[in-house]
């Protein structure tokens, strides 16, 4: 069970929205190895939580996330390769962790968001930002490059946009993010919470094995060849589909003007 004085922490509303929360103010969010296992094994409980629909991740404090801490960079330093290459799997697999999850994510962006934080709102299948903030790709300012979050950024921003960002370090704007495609929306900062529960009800509005199927479609899909494999894939998931359970209610409800089950169960 966590707890508002661990350095991560989850919040389950009688909706099923978990609000996974960074929880180091005072070193601004900043990656170590205990917080990289801490978020890791939340996320792995949240997604083993059947009453988990969406997951909306967000940080305490001035900042979303600093990147690395520059203590446990000062450790890292006297590491041999052996243990940093450990060291840096226990963060790939916190990086795939988030962007496996098979529940809706959204990043909840408040604050400057750097390296690794800029990789975990490359991994969540919606980021939103309020207006002020910045991100920066710093890692070759320190001699390092943003190798573990490489796959997820080059995924969000397209591989010219991470050839400049990555070797210049150069900090991003939040209305730059938004033309990269790094974020989906850039609102207000006081309009920030407002647009987030906007979507949390969106996404609660839909059926949630058809959205766990949506997202495995995407990965699935993406950057495939257009063959004849690859037609008989996406025909045979729509079929399994339709033949779910949670597709002939969808139907049923609309046919018959009603809520689907799904709905009148969130508003309960």
């Amino acid at each position: 069970m966590t707890t508002e004085t661990d350095t991560v922490f989850s919040e389950i509303d009688p909706r099923g929205v978990a609000r996974l929360v960074l929880n180091r103010p005072e070193r601004h969010n900043a990656f170590d190895d205990a917080l990289i296992l801490a978020l890791t094994e939340e996320l792995l409980a949240l997604e083993q939580n059947p009453a988990v629909r969406v997951v909306v991740l967000e940080a305490r404090g001035k900042s979303f996330s600093a990147g690395a801490d520059l203590e446990w960079m000062r450790r890292m330093a006297s590491y041999g390769w052996e243990e940093n290459f450990r060291d840096s799997q226990a963060l790939a697999t916190l990086m795939q962790t988030l962007n496996q999850l098979d529940r809706p994510t959204l990043a909840r962006v408040h604050g400057p968001a750097l390296g690794g934080g800029v990789g975990l709102a490359a991994c969540c299948d919606i980021a939103i930002a309020s207006e002020e903030v910045y991100f920066a790709l710093s890692e070759v300012k320190l001699g390092l490059i943003p190798a573990v979050i490489s796959p997820y950024v080059i995924a969000a921003i397209g591989a010219r946009a991470a050839q400049r960002y990555f070797i210049t370090a150069e900090r991003i704007s939040a209305a730059e993010a938004l033309r990269l495609g790094l974020v989906h929306e850039v609102v207000a900062g006081d309009a920030l919470d407002t647009r987030i529960e906007s979507l949390v009800d969106t996404l609660l509005a839909n059926g949630p094995q058809a959205m766990r199927e949506a997202k495995k479609l995407v990965r699935h899909v993406n950057n495939q060849a257009f063959d004849a494999a690859l037609i008989d894939e996406t025909a045979r998931r729509i079929a399994d589909r339709r033949a779910s359970e949670e597709a002939r209610e969808g139907l049923a409800a609309f046919l018959e003007k009603r809520r689907p089950a799904w709905q009148v169960k969130n508003a309960e």
